[in-house]
């Protein structure tokens, strides 16, 4: 096994997973909900903590509540792998979270107050100053478990079950707490860094959205990178709800020739003109903004007139917009756009957060 000097000294890149349409079926697996939050590796050490991003980076200094948290109640020696969340009445909430990667100290300093975060714990990569990557996941779960048996708020340790029945009840329950699916991971593999060794299995359905603009694939101007979606509220006025981009290059090209004739006046009345100059906070509901979050990347945008349909498949709403990019499907000529309104999403059931953090202790559970 690796000594101290090696597992516990950052950066690790975290063990990534594949996306799964189903739960896989066999024995075999262990399950654990997804949370929906920022992955984030812990390490332990003597006197300090420090937690560190999927991207490799520090995030220490935007959860100074959490650091010292995790200070007082993780043993020194250790390395775990894990999820920051903000946990509310309301269930888990991303846009709070989103917030807390403030530059100023004084907003940090008053947003680790007013939204504090907690950390939930899935895998163990070092106890005791010792690297346990190379054990399988089972047992990994098991230490993990003996380590975290005394833990206090804001510390977790996700719920965990064997029993795929159980595991399919989470996928339909837990998403009404915020949370996006279900994890399922080989008992017997060891920890892979930067590795696709895990499923995810995350909700599925299908939105009719109006295509009311588009992205440049990058600095090309012949080629689409991403249609600009759209659906209308109970007062009629479109809103921005997202993006579907999972193109070829060969439709890319395609989707750039048959949407050309409707750039022609397309901002004259547009439902978004103006929104191109949005800075702030409004930025992040509006498809040209630019905010903290966009991170240089450029976010102009094409108008279009908003004649054309489509079919995306997505996972989940955050807030009033699709979470993540959507997965083109199909073109709905036969759909009008007037049609496509907030209305024919499904409704998700509430479910209270505190009875996902305690499910693993119930039937299928550690």
């Amino acid at each position: 096994m690796a000594l101290v000097s090696t597992i516990l000294s950052p950066p690790i890149e975290p063990m990534l997973a594949k996306v799964a349409d189903e739960l896989p079926a066999g024995e075999g697996f262990l399950f654990e909900p997804k949370w929906d939050g920022f992955r984030a590796i812990v390490f332990r050490r003597a006197g300090e903590v420090s937690i560190q991003s999927r991207d490799l980076r520090p995030l220490d200094r935007y959860f100074p509540e959490l650091a010292k948290a995790l200070t007082e109640i993780l043993p020194r020696g250790c390395v775990i792998d894990g999820e920051i969340v903000i946990a509310t009445a309301g269930g888990l909430d991303f846009d709070a979270l989103q917030q807390r990667l403030h530059p100023a100290p004084s907003r940090v300093a008053r947003l680790a107050k007013e939204t504090p975060a907690s950390f939930v714990a899935f895998d163990l990569l070092a106890a005791g100053g010792k690297s346990t990557m190379a054990l399988p996941q089972a047992e990994r779960r098991a230490r993990l478990e003996q380590l975290l048996g005394s833990a206090r708020p804001p510390v977790y340790l996700t719920p965990m079950t064997r029993d795929r029945a159980v595991a399919a009840d989470w996928l339909h329950r837990f998403e009404g707490a915020g949370l996006d699916g279900v994890m399922a991971k080989p008992d017997f593999a060891p920890y892979q860094p930067g590795k696709r060794a895990m499923l995810k299995i995350k909700h599925s359905r299908t939105a009719d959205c109006v295509v009311a603009g588009f992205r440049w694939y990058k600095e090309m101007k012949d080629a689409v990178g991403s249609l600009l979606l759209g659906l209308y509220d109970g007062s009629g006025a479109l809103q921005h709800v997202g993006v579907t981009s999972a193109f070829t290059m060969e439709m890319r090209r395609q989707l750039a020739d048959e949407l050309e004739h409707l750039r022609k006046n397309a901002m004259d009345e547009h439902p978004w003109r103006g929104w191109a100059s949005a800075e702030g906070e409004d930025a992040n509901r509006m498809p040209g903004g630019k905010s903290r979050w966009s991170a240089g990347k450029d976010l102009s945008w094409e108008p279009l007139r908003p004649e054309l349909v489509c079919e995306v498949k997505y996972d989940h709403m955050q807030g009033r917009r699709f979470r993540h990019a959507t997965h083109f499907v199909r073109w709905r000529p036969d759909k009008p756009p007037a049609d496509c309104g907030y209305d024919q999403l499904e409704v998700t059931t509430a479910y209270e957060l505190e009875k996902v953090f305690g499910a693993g202790k119930k039937r299928g559970g550690p």
